[in-house]
């Protein structure tokens, strides 16, 4: 019954910290430098075809009226339309966020796999050369920016081996996607029982998806690392080892006091993916949320810009309060008041 009190609280925050992200959301995209009317018409437009397209937008009406109108707006689920293409955010959103949220969960779930399996060995086998070997590789892991990784990869592993396709989207450029059920390309090709078309999306996935998962696997390794080592020396594993039972189990103990920190961090990760992934995106013809983003900014698209924002925040806050939740109900230790 404490859970859920504490839950319940938690949940009570989300509509101030959505509106908190409008707030934010509004204010950052009016303030930024730039005259998206300038961009929109054109070097060659005159005074009045400027004028007409400010009008036309509503930019030149005060702030205070444009923030109520976006207020009012998502109130009906209305998050305005893009400059350019004249389609609804909405629309936007939900047909670029799928790709994303595929590439954040396989990546996500190789940094969580690789990165947990390197800190378990450094920990298990702290003080060896094991353990050594293991911080190194977490180390250049981490040192190694994404962007660059991704270059990397593309050079050995596209051009100089051929073991990977051309990074030019999520199939290639003469496959057929299948008919759109989830968004989700693999998952839509499971659907439509179409394995050519997944092999594709398997195989063009495959350094995007590398490419976060050993950057990101370093974090992993380090929470992992750091909880572990302490987890292994307790008295509780200690008098199971005096107990005589297997080293598994042993280190299945050590695991459940050190799981908090690893959770903690896999939901801060996946709450930095949901927007974090977008250079990566690019760099793969990806085509998915942070890639239109990116466009969007570059265009000054302020409705699409403001989209990303909000989703990106109210994303965040969904991965924080889920996590806050679950690390309440499997660690005893958090207090609920």
């Amino acid at each position: 019954m404490r859970v859920l009190g504490y839950a319940r609280r938690r949940l009570l925050f989300l509509p101030v910290g959505l509106l908190s992200v409008i707030v934010l959301a509004f204010l950052l995209v009016n303030a930024l430098p730039g005259n998206p009317v300038g961009v929109i018409a054109g070097p060659a437009a005159g005074p009045e075809e400027l004028a007409e397209i400010e009008r036309r937008l509503g930019l030149d009406r005060p702030l205070w009226e444009r923030f109520v109108d976006y207020v009012g707006g998502l109130v009906r689920g209305d998050l305005g339309s893009s400059y350019y293409t004249d389609r609804p955010i909405l629309s936007e959103i939900a047909r670029f966020a799928p790709a994303t949220l595929e590439l954040v969960f396989l990546s996500l779930t190789l940094a969580a796999v690789l990165g947990v399996a390197l800190g378990t060995v450094g920990a298990y086998f702290k003080g060896t050369l094991t353990d050594r070997a293991s911080r190194f590789v977490v180390t250049t892991f981490q040192s190694i920016p994404d962007f660059f990784l991704a270059l990397l990869l593309i050079y050995l592993c596209f051009y100089l081996a051929g073991w990977a396709p051309a990074p030019v989207g999520r199939l290639g450029l003469m496959d057929e996607p299948p008919p759109t059920v989830t968004g989700a390309l693999l998952v839509d090709a499971l659907i439509a029982g179409d394995l050519a078309t997944f092999r594709s999306a398997v195989a063009h996935s495959m350094l995007p998806v590398l490419t976060l998962g050993i950057y990101y696997s370093a974090y992993f390794a380090r929470s992992t690392y750091a909880s572990l080592v302490p987890a292994l020396e307790s008295k509780q594993v200690e008098f199971a080892r005096a107990c005589g039972l297997p080293e598994r189990t042993v280190l299945g103990y050590a695991f459940r006091q050190a799981r908090t920190p690893i959770l903690t961090y896999g939901g801060i990760l996946l709450a930095a993916l949901l927007g974090g992934a977008a250079i990566i995106e690019t760099i793969f013809s990806w085509g998915g949320f942070g890639e239109w983003a990116i466009d969007s900014i570059l265009q000054l698209d302020m409705p699409a810009v403001q989209g990303f924002i909000l989703v990106a925040g109210l994303g965040t806050l969904l991965a924080f309060t889920a996590l806050d939740i679950l690390v309440a109900v499997l660690d005893p230790r958090v207090r609920y008041d």
